[in-house]
């Protein structure tokens, strides 16, 4: 998981699957589930959420993962209350 403050850049998607690739290729255990990577990006107001899935199969992903983990816009509606919050 990355947190960025500042404006979504798409280089920041790549940077997260190149450390998802990296952490499939040294760290991860043969009987791990894929490993997958959250960004979470906030600038003033905003937020916005990206998975970085680094190749896992797309239906993979949805029926395993995206039942398990809080939705896009529960994880955006979070920060924004957060930043509230904050301010």
């Amino acid at each position: 998981m990355e947190l960025k403050v500042e404006e979504f850049q798409h280089h920041s998607v790549g940077q997260l699957n190149t450390y998802v690739n990296y952490y499939k290729a040294e760290v991860q255990q043969a009987n791990d589930n894929p490993t997958i990577g959250i960004l979470l990006v906030t600038n003033k107001n905003e937020a916005l959420v990206e998975y970085a899935t680094a190749g896992i199969d797309n239906h993979l992903f949805v029926s395993k993962y995206l039942v398990q983990l809080p939705s896009k816009e529960s994880l955006e509606a979070f920060m924004l209350k957060e930043l509230r919050n904050w301010h």
